[in-house]
Parts: C-alpha cells; structure tokens; sequence
C-alpha cells in the first residue's frame, strides 16, 4: 500500500534530511506499505530547497516544490495535496513535533474504516501561550466550522484518497485545511500519540499569522455574520429600553436635566457597535473582492521528482 506523506517546508533545512531518514526508517520496519514524501519550501530564502534537491536525489520517491513566496502552512499544504498518489494521504510538520515515530499509530487506525483520523496529544509540549492559542483554536473551530464536539484536532493526520480527491477542489485563495476536512466529512477518528519537543529553533508562527490563519475560519463560517446580527438586534432593543427609561424618569422628576454624558455614553456604544458590525461586513467583502481579483491560493516556481509540472494553484 502506498501511503502519500505531505510536509509544508518553512526554514526546515536543519532538520528535513534527520525527519525523511526517520520516515524511510519506519517504513522499513512495517513491510507491506510504500511512501512518497512531498516536500513544499513555503518561500523559505535558506537552503531548504536545495535540501529538498539533495533528498530527492539520495531517495527515489522524494517530490519536491518550491513556490514563489511564502503563502502559508495551509496553501502549502493544498499545494502538496496536488501531488499525492497513495491510497492514503498523511500531514506533518517540518520541525520533528509530529515524529515519524508515530506513524502508523494513525495509519492502522484508519484502517478500521475512517475517513480521517487526527493524532492527539495526552501531553502537549508546548509553550502557555501556544497552549493558550491552541485552546482559542479548539473553541472556535467547534463553533464557526462545525467540528464535532468528540473530535480534537491537530497538524498530525491521515486522510484517504477519496478525501484527498474532494479536498483539492477547494480553491479558495486562503484555505484552512480543517475546516475543508470538515465539510468533506465526519467519519473522523482520533489516536493517542506522542508530542516531542521542537528539535530546532522556534516556531514560524507570529500573533500576526496566527491571527491571518484565525480569520481563514470566516472563508468557511457565517457565523461572525450572524454575531453581528444578534449584537445589532441587541444594542437596538438596549437603545429602546433606555430611552423608555428616560422618558419615565423625566416624567416623574420634571426637574432632572437631561444628562449630557449619558447622552455621549448611549452614543458611544451604539456608533462603537456599527463600526463592529460594518467592520465585519468589511471583512467578508474584502475576501470577496480577493476571490474575483482571482488571487491565486498558490504559484510553483519549480518542481523536482515530479514529471507533471502544474505552473498555479487554480
């Protein structure tokens, strides 16, 4: 059986020849299945890419693309998706976190008839903030991509061809993988493995991405819409309300002068709500005007091991 192994490369040149080699090692323990492994240098300017040369000349069944800059994790990894040919299709990270190790842990457990299984963490080591994010991630995934309540997600996991083939005719410009599994599926499992330390340097992850990769959710959720509707419906009634109050508070005390910072404080709140929901608005409409401009969700400067060269991600 041929499994398809998918590694977005982002200034990985330290550790990718240590990872393929423990991948190729695990192979030879398990007989009776075959990998591929594609590599996608996501715009890094060190030498991953010519690393990603090196392996694919020392190793027979190494692909490798290079794009033209840095797209992101989850473009890198469609882009990859492109290039698979195994009955099943296995994500990983560069940075050793996700160790080969662990494996077929998630392969013999998609082999009991799921579509997609997830490796989970027990323990988790990571930084409290990346904790933190993570938690942030988890909450909101469930709430505006529909991930079932049982199901954990992470960036270690196994999907079949039939998926895979679903999966790639997504071609929205920012894509968020999870959320695409999600809609293809939910014959999903989960499988304990073990969470290793980052082997060298630290994650490529700024607040900055992180938040670009948050707001790739709404490409795949109403739900930010549909806050604003209930936040604007709300601050209408609230408005409502404390203008019949002080109505009734004017007639039982003709005396009291209308209060000029209340005035200012009702204006605030209101003008401060428009501004959200006109900014949420915005931001759907932005990603509209990105998706007519035919902004291409990613562009392959080069290839090697691969005879079929595909030139953008459309």
């Amino acid at each position: 059986m041929l499994i398809s192994i998918v590694i977005p490369c982002y200034y990985s040149e330290k550790t990718l020849p240590q990872e393929v080699d423990l991948i190729m090692e695990e192979f030879a323990k398990n007989p009776g299945y075959e990998c591929e492994i594609v590599l996608v240098n996501d715009g890094s300017t060190d030498g991953t890419f010519n690393v990603i040369r090196q392996l694919s000349k020392k190793y027979g069944n190494i692909k490798g693309v290079n794009l033209m800059r840095n797209f992101g994790q989850h473009n890198a990894l469609m882009a990859a998706l492109q290039y698979t040919e195994g009955e099943y299709v296995l994500g990983m990270d560069d940075d050793m976190q996700t160790h080969p190790s662990q494996m077929f842990k998630l392969v013999h457990k998609i082999e009991e008839g799921f579509d997609m299984v997830y490796g989970i963490y027990p323990k988790r080591k990571n930084s409290a903030i990346k904790n933190f994010t993570s938690w942030i991630n988890k909450v909101t995934s469930r709430k505006m991509l529909g991930r079932p309540k049982e199901i954990e997600s992470s960036n270690f996991w196994i999907i079949t061809k039939a998926v895979r083939d679903e999966v790639i005719k997504f071609d929205t410009f920012n894509p968020y993988v999870d959320a695409i599994f999600y809609r293809v599926t939910n014959n999903i499992g989960m499988v304990p493995i073990e969470h290793f330390k980052r082997e060298i340097g630290h994650s490529g992850y700024t607040f900055k991405k992180l938040l670009k990769l948050w707001l790739a959710y709404w490409n795949f959720s109403v739900v930010p819409l549909r806050m604003a509707f209930i936040v604007g419906t709300f601050s209408f009634f609230a408005g409502i309300l404390f203008i019949i109050y002080i109505i009734i508070n004017k007639i039982l005390s003709p005396d009291l002068p209308v209060g000029w910072s209340s005035t200012m404080c009702m204006l605030a709140l209101l003008f401060g709500i428009v501004l959200m929901v006109l900014g949420v608005i915005g931001e759907y409409l932005g990603k509209i005007v990105l998706i007519l401009n035919k902004t291409p969700q990613f562009i392959i400067r080069e290839t090697v091991g691969i005879d079929d060269k595909k030139g953008v991600g459309e």
